[in-house]
């Protein structure tokens, strides 16, 4: 086995490859599953696209990058200020979208957490909701930045730089583009910087916790601290 080593030109660990710094805009689609109420839910929850899935959990800090209070995923949202099922909207709510390694047991997860909720409030199940839940997917179209970067301190350049929509495109939105195994950001530093520490780091930040904001300082301070 040849062990390719990562070059080092002038004191500074040059990458593999370079890492391009794109962002995307989004075009909502609205799909045909809707609800009215928790079994309605639960039978869009099972049979929705896996896009769908991802879109109201991953794709939702995206759109509410700026909002501190208040529930993180679309779902748990909608039980709390469509349903009024405050424990349902709190469990749901509480779920780590980091654990899981598929969209299929996340959704799993997510109808075995209604199901049993409606088994123990059974009157639940079919109380109209304030207003409906429409399933939505989203088309991306990519979008290219100026910034490249070949080592680690034109990565950090390039991270205190771009956009949040760009954070969001390599760590939030390459997720369902990795089979939710990774994020752009850490597979690049792993694979072509040989950062595999920091790589790791940055794949155990707390996506709703914070801003995107607060994730992009996360980022500076642990790539900062990684060994050039």
């Amino acid at each position: 086995m040849v062990t390719i080593e990562t070059p080092v030109l002038d004191g500074r660990r040059t990458a593999l490859r370079p890492f391009y710094f794109n962002s995307s805009a989004h075009l909502l689609r609205i799909g045909r599953e809707q609800a009215n109420n928790l079994s309605e839910f639960l039978d869009a929850i099972r049979s929705c696209p896996e896009d769908s899935i991802f879109q109201h959990t991953f794709r939702t800090l995206q759109e509410h990058h700026f909002i501190r209070e208040g529930f993180s995923n679309d779902f748990a949202e909608w039980a709390l200020t469509a349903c009024n099922e405050v424990e349902l909207a709190e469990r749901l709510a509480s779920i780590d979208v980091r654990e899981f390694t598929s969209l299929q047991s996340l959704r799993n997860h997510i109808a075995g957490m209604i199901e049993e909720y409606v088994r123990r409030n059974p009157r639940a199940a079919t109380r109209a909701a304030i207003k409906t839940f429409y399933f939505c997917a989203s088309d991306i179209i990519v979008l290219p930045t100026p910034f490249v970067a070949h080592d680690r301190d034109e990565f950090l350049e390039g991270l205190t730089k771009v956009s949040v929509h760009c954070i969001h495109h390599h760590f939030i939105e390459a997720r369902l583009r990795l089979k939710l195994r990774s994020n752009d950001f850490s597979v690049w530093l792993e694979e072509d910087l040989k950062l595999a520490q920091a790589a790791r780091r940055l794949e155990r930040i707390d996506i709703y916790t914070g801003t995107l904001e607060d994730v992009r300082r996360q980022m500076v301070r642990i790539v900062g601290n990684a060994s050039a």
